[in-house]
């Protein structure tokens, strides 16, 4: 069934161009049947799972390798699962709301729907050459959503950063797990899980770890790679709430969750994990304090909140682990709400500035509130699942094993600054005195307000009914993080903890900064928006990487086919000659005396036609040369037994020579424009290459991995293809496929040929 579940969100993909142009209006309804269903089916596991059930299912993919194309259901998988099925299938309706009319709105659904397998395909794979792939697969279909609007040269900018930035992730990923892999003797993740003492151990580790983490960090947007999530909010706000809220972002979350239990723990895990989420948690709040548009506050708001994910899964203990869990269900769903809310607002009143709005709720009660529920739960206040988030968040960092005072303190400042920003998209927008303009405001549609109120509402329950989601989805997916059961006891009050203290001061110093930025915002004052790819570090590589492209294409794409000829023959020998020589090593020689005097005028007559053939300045010559080793192979043939090889070398040589002189007989004598230099050059490349098939031809001839075929086809010729000549035979029976592939390409050839003739322009044509 996971199998399935994912395949069929591609093969939907497919045909929801065709579903829209049916259904029109009500295509997002229609296809959003698909990831629902998907929800129900992967919420009935969640009970499943937390009372310990595991689902494993495997198909052969490359088992001499032992790759497999496998997938697992636990605790950890349920929950995002159910996140990017139950999310995404709101936010394809809302998708229908947002561009109705839209002339490519089949091209976003099955983008959409592409995205979502591919997320599914990375939360279900229990195999690291599996995971790779949709990990990939994401960063792909995420480059199509925020490239959508593919006519605007900042949305391609965009996609073009995250695709980049991302995929040199994905590079490093693969690297890493790879070198997992080799140090742990298994590819699936299960297993990798449980031999976390063997891989921790071994030298490879740091190398590993830092290549898993450069993946991981690249995907969730972790400082210094953050720049690329906001700039991707060229994409439409359907795709912001999906990919930049609730799913794609949280890759690398998920990521460091399921393979922390292989290499977590250690002082470099700690230090690097725990070090690059707190930077990234504090820096994304200052960041997103200091942005006026809607969509790039929540952006960086959301590089705070995977900041602080990632910050949690580095401090490692059970409570820590736990708040990840929750803050991880939290954040999607205010988060989520909030994106949706920001483009209800930019749909309806045409204007994302928060400077320049103000007493909406009047036009748009529904949305208002649902925006005040989800700003609430970005804030850390009761009743809202936020609110238990925070208290956990604060009580990780407080009890931490190292520096608690320091981690607090970090987390304090990112909750003062996030209460701000909670303000800021929650409150501005609509309270306040309505401008002249508000009349012309409304409430969205239906499709519109689904999305933000069954968020906003989910995120409400959870805060009001903790125990149920606890109980069945977070300890099941804490427990499958850290290696073992754990049960959570979440409500929304303990008592008086100092986290309730602690989260009492953020809120208040949180309204003190947001009343002192308010009093300083300015429709009158003019901004700048961002260009995406400005960020420096970027763009400098950018710069770089084009630099290093020109310079390369100039010194091997020149335009001469003697250069490419060179460069091609000599990294061959290089590469060759390394390999064989640290390998296998220079083979022996043949014995002098095995070889008799025919056979050694002969080859030296042959190598006598070679030079000459070289070294010529005749043309006729330098074919009569060629002719002389060509008939010189011939007679070898002849003289080891092979007559009807010799035959067909006299009859193609022949042929050979005779088109060489129609061809080239006309043409002015050979004119020595080349250097002295240039020549000795091209002779030692030469000669080099030479002197490496020779070796080759001495290594094959002393090895000998398996017995000798000969007498097999020898003994079956007459009986098994009813023939006495055995060269025929195995042309005709024993390898009737290769000789068939031959026969089709000189057959393409002469039908090419044929047309390019047929092809000739007549005489009186211009």
């Amino acid at each position: 069934m996971l199998s399935a579940a994912i395949l069929s969100c591609f093969a939907l993909s497919l045909v929801a161009p065709w579903v829209y142009r049916l259904a029109r209006g009500r295509a997002g309804w229609a296809l959003a049947i698909l990831p629902f269903s998907l929800a129900v089916y992967f919420a009935g596991w969640a009970p499943r799972v937390s009372a310990g059930e595991r689902l494993r299912v495997s198909h052969a993919w490359v088992p001499e390798l032992g790759i497999q194309f496998s997938f697992y259901l636990d605790g950890l998988a349920v929950l995002f699962a159910l996140i990017i099925t139950g999310i995404g299938a709101l936010i394809i309706i809302y998708a229908g709301g947002y561009l109705k009319g839209h002339h490519q709105l089949g091209r976003l659904y099955s983008f959409l729907l592409l995205f979502m397998g591919s997320m599914l395909g990375v939360v279900l794979s229990d195999n690291v050459i599996t995971l790779f792939v949709f990990w990939e697969l994401t960063s792909f279909s995420s480059y199509l959503l925020i490239g959508f609007s593919h006519e605007r040269e900042g949305a391609r900018a965009a996609a073009l950063q995250a695709l980049l930035v991302t995929g040199m992730g994905g590079l490093s990923l693969l690297a890493g797990l790879l070198l997992l892999a080799q140090t742990a003797g298994a590819f699936e993740l299960s297993e990798l899980a449980s031999r976390g003492d063997l891989i921790q151990a071994h030298p490879l580790y740091v190398p590993a770890l830092l290549l898993v983490l450069l993946g991981a960090f690249t995907k969730s947007a972790q400082v210094p790679f953050h720049f690329w999530l906001p700039d991707a909010m060229e994409a439409p706000a359907p795709v912001s709430a999906y990919l930049h809220a609730a799913t794609m972002v949280k890759a690398g979350v998920y990521l460091l969750a399921r393979l922390s239990p292989a290499l977590g723990g250690t002082i470099a895990w700690q230090y690097c994990v725990t070090g690059v989420g707190l930077l990234t948690m504090v820096w994304g709040a200052y960041l997103a304090s200091r942005q006026t548009q809607l969509k790039r506050i929540l952006a960086y708001s959301t590089v705070s909140g995977l900041g602080m994910l990632v910050f949690l899964l580095g401090i490692g203990t059970e409570r820590a682990v736990a708040a990840a869990m929750v803050m991880l269900a939290t954040h999607a769903l205010y988060k989520g709400t909030l994106f949706l809310v920001a483009g209800v607002v930019d749909h309806e009143a045409g204007e994302s500035d928060i400077t320049r709005l103000s007493g909406l709720r009047r036009a748009m009660p529904f949305t208002a509130l649902a925006a005040v529920l989800a700003a609430a739960s970005m804030a850390g206040l009761p009743p809202v699942a936020g609110f238990i988030a925070k208290e956990m968040l604060l009580e990780s960092a407080w009890a931490a094993p190292q520096i608690p005072w320091v981690l607090t303190a970090a987390v304090v400042a990112t909750a003062v600054l996030l209460v701000t920003v909670a303000l800021m998209v929650g409150l501005r927008p609509f309270f306040g005195s309505a401008p002249a303009a508000a009349h012309d405001v409304h409430e969205g549609s239906v499709s519109l307000l689904l999305g933000p109120a069954v968020l906003a509402l989910l995120g409400l329950f959870v805060g009001l009914a903790p125990g149920a989601a606890g109980q069945w989805l977070l300890s099941s997916a804490a427990g499958a993080v850290l290696g073992r059961a754990v049960s959570l006891d979440l409500a929304i009050w303990h008592g008086f903890t100092p986290a309730v203290f602690l989260g009492i001061a953020a809120v208040l110093g949180g309204i003190a900064l947001y009343a002192r930025l308010a009093s300083r915002y300015s429709a009158a004052t003019p901004r700048t928006p961002a260009v995406p790819g400005s960020a420096p570090g970027y763009a400098f590589s950018l710069r770089a990487l084009n630099a290093l492209a020109r310079g390369q294409t100039r010194l091997l794409q020149s335009g001469y086919l003697r250069y490419y000829l060179m460069i091609i023959v000599s990294t061959a020998t290089l590469v060759t000659a390394f390999t064989l020589l640290s390998r296998a090593g220079l083979p022996a020689m043949a014995s002098w005396p095995g070889i008799r005097i025919h056979e050694a005028v002969l080859a030296a007559v042959m190598l006598a036609a070679a030079l000459v053939a070289a070294t010529t300045g005749s043309r006729l010559t330098a074919f009569a040369a060629i002719g002389v080793v060509g008939y010189g192979i011939g007679l070898t043939f002849l003289l080891f037994g092979a007559p009807d090889l010799a035959m067909t070398q006299f009859v193609v040589e022949t042929l050979t020579v005779i088109l060489f002189v129609l061809g080239f007989y006309r043409l002015p004598r050979f004119d020595p424009i080349s250097t002295d230099a240039t020549r000795l050059r091209d002779a030692l490349v030469a000669a080099a290459s030479g002197a490496l098939v020779t070796t080759l031809v001495l290594v094959g001839l002393n090895a000998q991995f398996h017995p000798s075929i000969s007498d097999y086809l020898a003994a079956n010729s007459l009986a098994g293809g009813h023939g006495r000549n055995i060269v025929n035979v195995i042309l005709v029976d024993f390898r009737g496929l290769d000789t068939l592939g031959e026969i089709t390409v000189l057959a393409v050839a002469g039908i090419g040929v044929y047309a390019l003739i047929r092809l000739r322009p007549s005489e009186g044509s211009k």
